[in-house]
């Protein structure tokens, strides 16, 4: 059995300044219908950056969806036709104050495709030296900047401290390249 769904009609129900929503009607393997809520995003990078000590730079910011301040690796929206290299390039100076020598493309996966079309690329940024205090984030975002040792994140990760999807994945990718044996 095949298990596309084919879409039979799509409205678009709200147009914003991060994200879009539709609503599709579409036909099920089984010849059913259903009614498809769908989060369009123009997609994201999110970058680890890791110092000579093995140390990830994270920013901490407040998150209005979930009520909390969360610890995060540095992330933003691709802007339309935008390069996710320099995008990477961008976010982690803006975010971070900091710059790479060697920023390497890891993967790219869905944040959350179950409602969403968000593609989020990320990259491990090596040889950092930071060359702005704090960095420049846009005027509505306000974060602080922590440094936690790759061994003590992989540990927060794993304790629940670290509860964001991008940063658990970048966490345990840096940690499982570090311990790779080649």
């Amino acid at each position: 059995m095949e298990l596309e769904e084919k879409t039979l009609m799509a409205k678009q129900i709200f147009k914003g300044k991060i994200i879009n929503v539709r609503v599709d009607d579409v036909i099920l393997p089984d010849g059913r219908t259903a009614t498809r809520e769908i989060v369009e995003h123009s997609g994201a990078v999110a970058i680890i950056p890791l110092t000579y000590e093995n140390n990830i730079i994270f920013v901490q910011q407040y998150r209005k969806p979930v009520e909390e301040e969360i610890l995060e690796i540095p992330a933003g929206k691709l802007e339309e036709g935008e390069n996710p290299f320099k995008c990477a390039e961008r976010e982690l100076k803006e975010e971070t104050g900091y710059v790479a020598d060697n920023i390497n493309y890891i993967t790219k996966f869905y944040s959350s495709p179950g409602f969403s079309n968000e593609v989020i690329h990320l990259f491990l940024a090596r040889d950092i030296r930071e060359v702005e205090v704090g960095g420049t984030p846009e005027p509505d975002e306000f974060l602080r900047i922590k440094k936690v040792h790759i061994k003590d994140a992989f540990e927060m990760v794993l304790a629940g401290e670290i509860k964001d999807g991008k940063t658990i994945i970048g966490v345990l990718i840096a940690e499982a390249l570090l311990n790779k044996k080649d």
